[in-house]
């Protein structure tokens, strides 16, 4: 398909003194530099960049941004689906700073967390950008989940977490005076931001420093050209066809794919592999009622268990002040689905016939039937978050907003009922279905 997509790294390496630059065109697509390619029998408007980068998230934004501003003699686009920038997965998660205390030390996950959280403060700061370094405590409310906090904890001091410190009961209560544990990690350094506003951000850095941005072009196929467009004087210098959904055409020498839950079908559409498939999942949060607010000051999370992939039902404050309880994890029926009724027969049947998820299922099960428990009844939820703050009870839960995996996205938010009936069997249609509802993170 498109094997040349693959050398980006060696092109930008050569790419001050070899590519050139362009005019402004008047193609009907965000300014930029463009190489107007219209010809006149042609019914849609074809443009060209050096390098195209597919899907407007924080992901695609974060990588046509630097590379714009170490290589500003490129000519450089950004392509969305939507009208608008950072609507799916980046608009919508927990908005969590994270400090980097999860991951194997020195690997690759683990170095880029602790050097972004330090790079996004700052650029907070140099932009203006609100966010908050309320902290983080992970809160050890069983005895025998203490071996797992002290390893985390050394896991932690390996991977240069700045602050980090265990802490007693007496100590917890000075961060949260309405929680308790046995013993926590205190993580100073984890914060909350508006992610979609950083996002937003790196777009305008991006467009000023002479970047493009294309919305409302969903990327249908990629391709390499087999002749010249009619009437052009590039000739094959752009050899990478981008088409969309409407007939119009993107050409390119080299593509940069970060299309969020739709990676693996773009990158098979660049040549490249598919593998690991995308299976979207559903994370649902509790709201707790504003008048109780005061009950959490900063994030608040269990212990984790290294054999799932998740790390449990935390407390979350939000920007706007709000606190957010959860979340669980259950299969979704649509990749974008924000609604527990939304389906697409495609994705279903991507699920059942690419994906590895019944051998996770098989895996995981009684975590899943678990999730999938606390995912139908509130109170198995807030039994759970009792654990941690006693205080909370059903009463104070406001209502309910769910997020999706493998990274989160949310929907609407819904009232919150022990007695939906139609969300319980909808559910339960998933557990038959899978036989788990494990979440990726």
């Amino acid at each position: 398909m498109v094997p040349a997509l693959r050398y980006l790294v060696g092109a930008c390496g050569r790419a001050r003194g070899s590519f050139a630059g362009g005019s402004p065109g008047a193609c009907g697509f965000a300014s930029g530099r463009l190489r107007p390619l219209c010809g006149g029998s042609r019914s849609a408007c074809t443009s060209s960049f050096d390098i195209v980068i597919v899907g407007g998230g924080i992901v695609g934004l974060a990588s046509a941004r630097a590379l714009i501003l170490r290589h500003p003699s490129l000519s450089i686009g950004v392509l969305e689906k939507e009208k608008d920038l950072a609507v799916h997965q980046t608009g919508h998660n927990s908005g969590v700073i994270h400090s980097g205390i999860y991951y194997k030390p020195e690997s690759l996950k683990a170095k880029l967390c602790v050097q972004g959280a330090a790079l996004l403060y700052e650029y907070c700061q140099q932009k203006g950008i609100s966010y908050k370094q309320c902290g983080k405590l992970i809160v050890a409310v069983e005895q025998e989940e203490i071996p797992r906090l002290q390893s985390l904890y050394e896991k932690g001091l390996q991977n240069g977490v700045q602050g980090l410190r265990l802490i007693q009961q007496e100590d917890i209560k000075k961060k949260e005076p309405y929680c308790r544990g046995l013993m926590a990690i205190d993580c100073p350094h984890t914060g909350i931001v508006d992610y979609r506003q950083v996002a937003l951000s790196f777009a305008q850095d991006f467009q000023e420093a002479g970047g493009s941005v294309l919305t409302n072009f969903e990327v249908k196929d990629i391709e390499m050209a087999k002749e010249s467009p009619s009437r052009s004087i590039d000739g094959m210098q752009y050899p990478i066809v981008i088409k969309n959904t409407k007939g119009e055409e993107i050409r390119c020498q080299y593509v940069v794919t970060c299309a969020g839950l739709y990676s693996d079908r773009i990158s098979e559409l660049s040549g490249c592999t598919p593998d690991p498939r995308i299976v979207p999942f559903r994370g649902d949060y509790l709201l707790l009622k504003p008048e109780k607010c005061y009950l959490v000051k900063g994030n608040i999370y269990p212990v984790p268990d290294s054999r799932f992939p998740f790390l449990g039902v935390h407390f979350t404050p939000r920007m706007d002040g709000s606190i957010w309880l959860g979340p669980n994890a259950v299969l979704a029926f649509k990749r974008e689905g924000y609604r527990p009724f939304d389906f697409s027969a495609t994705d279903v049947m991507d699920i059942i016939i690419n994906s590895g998820l019944i051998k996770l299922a098989s895996q995981h099960f009684s975590y899943g039937v678990t999730e999938m428990y606390k995912a139908c009844f509130l109170g198995a939820t807030v039994k759970y978050l009792q654990k941690f703050i006693p205080e909370i009870t059903i009463s104070d839960i406001l209502r309910q907003v769910a997020v999706r995996g493998p990274s989160w996205l949310w929907q609407q938010p819904m009232k919150v009922s022990d007695n939906n009936i139609y969300c319980f069997l909808w559910r339960c249609f998933a557990l038959l279905l899978t036989g788990s509802t494990c979440s990726f993170k």
